[in-house]
C-alpha cells in the first residue's frame, strides 16, 4: 500500500462484525487463567498484555500503523515526544557513554541532552549539521554510542543531511537516530536514507488537532547490534532481570531494540501513552496525508508573501528556491517539507512582539504543527533556557519568529499577517 492508504488501513484490520475503529482498551490490567500463562509473559516467552504501564493493545495498533508508515520493523508509543527522544537514546546509552548530536535541535531536546542526561553521566558533543567532514569525524570518541539529528530542525528549519550522517555513524559502528516530527513519514522516511531509529512527537502533525500529547519510536530493524557487540552490551549480553535473555539473539535485528525499550525502560520508567490518547492520534493519522499536503501548500504561499514584504528582513523556508537548503529539501522531501516558517520582523525583538500582538487568526502558542495557524517567539519561550551564544549555535536568533501555518484558507492567513505587519 502507498503511504496515503496506510494512513487509513495500516496497524489494525477488523474481523467479521468487529469495530471498524481501533478499540480503546481502557484497562490497567489483563486477566489470565493460570499463573503459568502469565509467567510466560514475564519471561518474554509469549506475546500478550498484563499491565498497561508496559503495553496496551490500543497503543500497539497505533504504533504498528506508524511503523508501517515509516517502513520500520517495530515501534512503541510513549507518553510524549520528549519521552520518545529520551528512551531512544537511553536504551543504548548509560553513564560513561557519549553521543554526537546536531546542535540545531529542538530546545527541549537540547536541554534534555546538555543538562538532564549529562547529570546521568552521558556526554553529548553538539556539531553544526553543516560542519566539515573533519569536524564531524573529530566529534566521535571510542565511547560514542549514537548520532542524533532532526529531519527538519525545530525551529531553525535546517534540512539534515541524513545520508551523510548515517554514513558517518555507521563507519563508527553506531546507529543514527532521527527525529522526523516536522516532515512526518508522508514527506520523508529517514530509514530509506540510512537512519536506524526514528522518533516522533505525535503531538504535532500526527495528532494535528491539539488533542493529545504523545510520542513514538520506530526501529528500522537493520542495525546489526552483534556486529558491534562490545558497544551495546544491553542488547547483546544477558539481561538478568529477565532470566538472562539476550535481546538481539532472541528477538533478532527486527525486534531487539523495541523489546528492550518496552521490557526495561517502560517497565521501570512508565512513560506509557494513555489508550484514549492513542485513539485520538489514530484519528489524526487517518487524515495526515491530506493535511500535510495542505500545510505545505499554504506555507509555500505564505513564505512567498513574507519574502516580498518590506517589513520582513529575512525568511527561512526550505521550499523557497533561494533557500540554502532548497536542493537538499528536494532530495529528501520532494513533495514538501512542513508548514513551519521562520522569519525576522524589521525592527528586531520589539517589532516582533508588536507584530504578534496584532494578529487575529494566528494564535500565540507554544504548540506547532497542527490545524490552527500558531506563532511563537522561541527565544522568549521554547528556547529561553539558552543564552544568546547557544541560541545562535542552535540557529535560533533572538529576532526569530516561528510561524506554523495551519490549514485555514490561505488568503485569510496572509491577510492577517499583512495587517499585523503594518507599522
Amino acid at each position: 500500500m502507498e503511504r496515503e492508504t496506510k494512513c487509513i488501513h495500516a496497524g489494525y484490520t477488523p474481523g467479521n462484525g468487529e469495530s471498524r475503529m481501533i478499540p480503546i482498551v481502557q484497562s490497567t490490567t489483563f486477566k489470565y487463567d493460570s499463573s503459568e500463562d502469565m509467567g510466560k509473559l514475564f519471561d518474554l516467552e509469549a506475546n500478550g498484555y498484563f499491565y498497561t504501564r508496559l503495553a496496551n493493545p490500543t497503543n500497539d495498533y497505533v504504533a504498528k500503523k506508524i511503523c508501517e508508515l515509516e517502513g520500520g520493523s517495530a515501534a512503541m508509543l510513549t507518553s510524549s515526544g520528549q519521552a520518545a527522544t529520551f528512551y531512544a537514546v537511553f536504551n543504548i546509552c548509560g553513564a560513561g557513554d557519549h553521543v554526537v548530536s546536531s546542535s540545531t535541535i529542538y530546545g527541549g531536546s537540547y536541554n534534555l541532552f546538555a543538562v538532564t542526561m549529562k547529570r546521568m553521566g552521558i556526554e553529548f558533543t553538539f556539531v553544526d549539521p553543516d560542519c566539515s567532514d573533519e569536524e564531524l569525524e573529530a566529534a566521535f570518541r571510542p565511547n560514542t554510542k549514537a548520532v542524533f539529528g532532526e529531519t527538519l530542525a525545530n525551529p531553525a528549519l535546517i534540512v539534515f543531511d541524513i545520508e551523510r550522517f548515517a554514513k558517518a555513524a555507521h563507519s563508527h559502528g553506531v546507529p543514527l537516530i532521527i527525529d522526523n516530527t516536522f516532515a512526518t513519514p508522508i514527506n520523508c522516511r529517514p530509514i530509506e536514507w540510512g537512519a536506524d531509529i526514528v522518533t516522533h512527537s505525535t503531538t504535532k502533525y500526527m495528532d494535528g488537532h491539539d488533542a493529545s500529547v504523545g510520542g513514538c519510536i520506530v526501529d528500522s530493524g537493520k542495525f546489526d547490534w552483534f556486529a558491534h557487540a562490545d558497544k551495546f552490551p544491553g542488547l547483546t549480553t544477558p539481561d538478568e532481570s529477565y532470566h538472562g535473555v539476550v535481546y538481539a539473539e532472541k528477538f533478532g535485528l527486527e525486534g531487539a531494540f523495541i523489546t528492550k525499550a518496552t521490557a526495561q525502560l517502560m517497565r521501570d520508567l512508565g512513560s506509557i501513552q494513555a489508550p484514549m490518547n492513542a485513539y485520538l492520534i489514530n484519528l489524526g493519522l487517518e487524515s495526515l496525508h491530506v493535511r500535510m499536503e495542505r500545510h505545505c501548500a499554504n506555507a509555500q504561499k505564505v513564505a512567498e508573501f513574507l519574502e516580498a514584504h518590506e517589513n520582513v528582513t529575512w525568511v527561512n523556508y526550505p521550499g523557497l528556491p533561494g533557500n540554502k537548503y532548497y536542493e537538499r529539501a528536494q532530495k529528501y522531501m520532494p513533495k514538501g517539507t512542513c508548514g513551519v516558517i521562520s522569519f525576522g520582523v524589521k525592527g528586531g525583538r520589539p517589532a516582533a512582539e508588536k507584530f504578534m500582538g496584532k494578529l487575529k487568526v494566528a494564535m500565540i502558542a507554544t504548540h506547532v504543527a497542527d490545524a490552527h495557524t500558531c506563532i511563537l517567539h522561541p527565544a522568549s519561550a521554547t528556547h529561553r533556557q539558552m543564552n544568546d551564544e547557544e541560541l545562535i549555535a542552535a540557529g535560533v536568533g533572538p529576532d526569530l519568529v516561528r510561524l506554523s501555518v495551519g490549514i485555514e484558507n490561505v488568503n485569510d492567513i496572509i491577510a492577517d499577517l499583512e495587517q499585523a505587519l503594518e507599522f
